[in-house]
């Protein structure tokens, strides 16, 4: 609106003003002069640019195809809004700010958004005041080789190799042996030619005795590459040598690889991982999840009171959500997560989920609510506004078949089994053992002929009892899912000898 249009529509309020008698009109005339004086000051200020970009999800395929607007910068207002969140930094006790750091990441993820549209000086000044709130919120970004850098976050987002893809492994001396297990059948079985990184917290976390074994094993695919979380993050908040689980977020963040397939080292595929990269959900959403197990219905009531009250607008996915809208207790198995950090809306929800995994945060709130790392991915990516899509089944199972007490046709073992986008089987979680979590059975294979899904848990009474499915199709393993089993096993025995009398098994 210009100068005098605005003159001229104060001149007309302020007649029709001197003819109202009533106080309460007048206290609304009055508010209304002064928004729209407010408004013609906004529209006259030299601090703001224009800019066109385009609407969420810029730059990728998306359900919706984006649709470009005007938006008018305010640049003191950006300065003001990033001096504040960087003043004020999310603090303890954090029980109840989970929600509050999702909206903040949600600007930056606008104004990333916006940047990469936007000239200078808007683009510098946008992109300053991202890194202004990052390196207050996420001190750990600070790359211990590089202490003093002002732009921690950009340092990071160059690391990422543009347009690449690979398998990042977190793993220590305690889990070698499973990792060895998946890199051999992932090399030597499945021959995929997906680049390994192997991550980690330090020589006293995995030794470069056991780097070389698993080097040994990248057969005629890419060299194994290993990343020392240590030399990427500054770790003095993160404590991750001895943070179990926590590990798995910074290693995804950490990775050179733009498109990050992140996997437990006990992680079982059978199927060549690159189908991953080709799932619908992924190229949509750019994060794609796997369900846990549909168990313990109304069983955890104070954590879904605390997840209701963080998420205050629940997307689509949340509402179709089984342990959202019939609260069961467990949403997310998070042996396997595929996410692609090229996109702002994913790097802003990992980047609340490493906050989430942070020390004082998970020993605080992250691990005491829930269990581990497992409901930190979906519930940062859904606080911070990032698109993502689950697996369109609850954890099945994946074992031998077996008729309870009750002559119920079922099928039992110790893992927890998904599939992919056309149902047939993808991955599961527990090793290529029988039961890992048995002692007695650090040695017993046995190739599992049978699976279930989308039927009716019975849980094993302690972690290392056999859970079974029941009430469902006992369906049968195609010979060519049993033969890539039958390899890994076979595999799995001669990497056993390489590296258990290492682990001092």
């Amino acid at each position: 609106m210009a100068w005098d249009e605005s003159r001229q529509l104060l001149s007309k309020n302020m007649n029709q003003f001197a003819a109202i008698r009533s106080q309460r009109s007048i206290r609304i005339l009055i508010a209304a002069v002064g928004v729209i004086f407010i408004l013609s000051i906004f529209w006259l200020l030299p601090s703001a640019s224009t800019t066109k970009v385009l609407g969420f999800g810029q730059g990728h395929k998306t359900d919706s195809q984006p649709t470009a607007k005007t938006i008018t910068t305010d640049n003191a207002l950006i300065t003001d809004l990033s001096h504040y969140f960087a003043d004020y930094p999310i603090q303890k006790p954090f029980k109840e700010r989970y929600g509050e750091l999702g909206r903040r990441n949600r600007v930056l993820r606008d104004w990333l958004i916006q940047a990469d549209t936007s000239s200078d000086p808007t683009k510098a000044l946008l992109l300053n005041a991202v890194e202004e709130v990052a390196i207050s919120q996420y001190p750990f970004l600070q790359n211990p080789q590089q202490p003093k850098s002002h732009h921690p976050l950009g340092d990071l987002r160059s690391s990422f190799d543009p347009n690449s893809a690979g398998i990042v492994i977190p793993t220590s001396d305690k889990t070698l042996r499973y990792a060895a297990h998946l890199i051999g059948s992932l090399r030597s079985v499945l021959n995929s030619t997906l680049p390994i990184q192997v991550v980690y917290a330090g020589d006293d976390d995995l030794s470069p005795t056991n780097r070389n074994h698993l080097s040994s094993l990248a057969a005629s695919g890419p060299p194994i590459t290993f990343l020392d979380i240590l030399t990427i993050f500054d770790d003095t908040t993160l404590k991750l040598q001895t943070g179990g689980w926590a590990i798995k977020a910074f290693a995804a963040l950490g990775s050179t690889f733009e498109k990050v397939i992140l996997a437990d080292a006990d992680a079982v595929f059978l199927q060549p991982p690159e189908v991953l990269l080709h799932q619908e959900a992924f190229l949509h959403k750019g994060a794609l999840l796997f369900h846990d197990r549909l168990l313990w219905k109304h069983a955890f009531e104070g954590r879904h009171e605390w997840w209701r009250d963080q998420i205050r607008r629940p997307s689509d996915e949340m509402n179709a959500s089984l342990v959202w809208t019939e609260d069961y207790a467990e949403e997310a198995d998070s042996g396997l997560v595929v996410l692609d950090k090229s996109r702002h809306d994913t790097l802003m929800g990992l980047l609340h989920i490493c906050w989430q995994n942070s020390y004082e945060v998970r020993e605080e709130t992250t691990y005491k609510i829930t269990y581990g790392d497992k409901e930190s991915w979906w519930f940062g990516l859904e606080l911070a506004g990032a698109q993502y899509e689950f697996s369109k089944h609850y954890g099945g199972i994946v074992g031998w078949e077996n008729v309870d007490e009750q002559g119920r046709r079922g099928v039992c073992s110790f893992v927890i089994a998904h599939v992919d986008s056309k149902n047939r089987l993808l991955w599961y979680n527990g090793s290529l053992l029988k039961n890992k979590g048995q002692s007695g059975m650090e040695n017993e294979y046995q190739v599992p002929d049978k699976w279930m899904i989308d039927a009716e848990w019975v849980k094993g009474a302690r972690k290392q009892d056999h859970s079974c499915m029941v009430e469902g199709e006992v369906r049968s393993l195609t010979p060519e899912e049993m033969g890539v089993l039958e390899r890994s096993i076979a595999l799995a025995k001669m990497v056993d000898a390489l590296v258990r009398p290492v682990e001092g098994d």
